[in-house]
């Protein structure tokens, strides 16, 4: 048994010894040392350290995997929201937006700005239309030279014919009284509210346009128009013939500019204003602006070439307010269209339009990114960009003059408002008020220019 026991702990503790016995009285006789069997303390102690601190690192590894199940779900969610708003801007990369252009479309817009700035020039010849005649020719010499080199300087060509572009458009004919009410080129400061009411119909229409008739030497007449079916379409404005009545929501007549919400003449977006009893906006679902007449009860139409529509280009500084991808403005004896094309990488662009002839007479492209607005407004041919504060302050950080093509970058013109969202604002030339509608409320402010 002795020897079962001393193989077996040999065979245990890996520490074999050969010791060689005795034969004494019939019997093996073998002299062992006891401290092989020595308990190994100090391993044991060591082996309870490293066991104490592998419990310790698996208590703060539970804890650590119990906190990532409370944050796994918030950080999937923050990732999902990030997703969903870096989708609205995947047509920048799906539809090449930002690639470089063929040299040969880049030599049609040349030619065509060219052809423009040559029937400016022979209709009305200036030193500043024959300038641009050369600088087009030089242009044009350019590219004929980045076609023959082989070198590739697209963007920096595509930012030059923009600033030429609007050089021609402003040089192209415009009514000598077109800033004759204007001060000062740009604006210095707005009021408080001077005006603060609810719309005449529900707080839950939270988007639409008010304002007062925008035509010089018009009748005073105050209109109103909330949209439906989503805050996206409406078919009536609410006209009243007198500020008390408005006040008051009174005495007022609901005009039809269509028989339904979706019928092809009714309204899309809250970019609505009211020039010499006409109501101009966005078509229903198309990139075209209609014109109603109140008294004939006429509907015209007009293309916005290559416009963004269906909220693809929406005011959306802070968070985005659907359907404003077209936005119309009244200034002196025009009316303005402000939208954003892929031609121009989303960036606005404003246009003018005759409001007898319905016609598009002058386009000018800026660099500024309409999503990155929360709305503008027009004041003597100078569009107006403003900005979230917070959720009671604005402001306006934005000059584009379409007199000279400058763009002003340092503004900072900070305005109150009751809400956050904005969903139209608007000039008015008669008054030189400005008119916001504020998320159900309708707000008018005092302007100095």
């Amino acid at each position: 048994m002795l020897s079962y026991l001393l193989v077996l702990t040999v065979i245990v503790t890996a520490e074999a010894q050969r010791i060689q016995g005795e034969q004494k009285d019939g019997s093996c006789v073998c002299k062992l040392s006891s401290s092989i069997w020595a308990f190994p303390a100090v391993r044991f102690e060591g082996v309870q350290k490293q066991l104490q601190t592998c419990e310790e690192n698996l208590i703060q590894f539970h804890k650590k995997i119990k906190d990532s199940n409370v944050q796994l779900p918030k950080m999937e969610l923050t990732l999902k929201n990030i997703k969903t708003h870096l989708t609205r801007f995947e047509y920048l990369n799906s539809n090449g937006l930002y690639n470089t252009l063929h040299l040969q479309k880049l030599i049609e817009e040349l030619d065509e700005i060219y052809y423009t700035a040559r029937d400016a020039h022979k209709k009305s010849p200036s030193k500043q239309t024959n300038d641009l005649l050369k600088e087009l020719n030089n242009a044009r010499k350019d590219v004929e030279n980045m076609y023959k080199n082989n070198i590739f300087n697209l963007e920096t060509m595509k930012s030059r014919l923009r600033d030429l572009n609007n050089r021609v458009q402003t040089c192209k004919t415009i009514p000598e009284d077109f800033r004759s009410t204007c001060h000062q080129r740009i604006m210095s400061n707005i009021s408080s509210p001077v005006v603060t009411k609810l719309n005449s119909i529900s707080k839950s229409y939270i988007s639409g346009a008010w304002g007062r008739e925008a035509k010089r030497d018009s009748k005073e007449r105050y209109w109103e128009h909330c949209l439906v079916s989503g805050h996206q379409h409406g078919n009536t404005i609410r006209m009243y013939n007198s500020y008390e009545d408005f006040m008051a929501s009174k005495n007022y007549k609901d005009e039809y500019i269509a028989s339904a919400y979706s019928h092809k003449n009714a309204v899309q977006g809250s970019g609505t204003i009211l020039y010499d009893n006409t109501v101009f906006y966005q078509c229903y679902s198309t990139a075209e602006i209609c014109s109603f007449n109140i008294t004939t009860q006429a509907t015209r139409r007009v293309q916005l070439a290559g416009a963004g529509i269906n909220n693809k280009f929406p005011f959306c500084y802070y968070s985005c307010r659907d359907w404003t991808d077209i936005d119309l403005e009244a200034d002196q004896d025009a009316v303005w269209v402000i939208y954003a094309t892929e031609e121009n990488h989303g960036n606005i662009v404003v246009s003018r339009l005759d409001p007898l002839s319905l016609n598009i007479t002058h386009t000018w492209k800026t660099q500024l990114f309409k999503r990155s607005v929360t709305s503008t407004f027009m004041v003597c041919g100078v569009l107006y960009a403003t900005r979230f504060v917070n959720t009671y302050q604005e402001e306006v950080f934005y000059a584009f003059d379409t007199t000279t093509g400058q763009e002003i970058n340092t503004l900072s013109l900070p305005f109150e408002k009751v809400s956050a969202g904005i969903a139209n604002l608007n000039y008015n030339p008669v008054d030189r008020r400005l008119y916001m509608y504020n998320d159900g409320y309708l707000l008018a402010y005092n302007t100095f220019n």
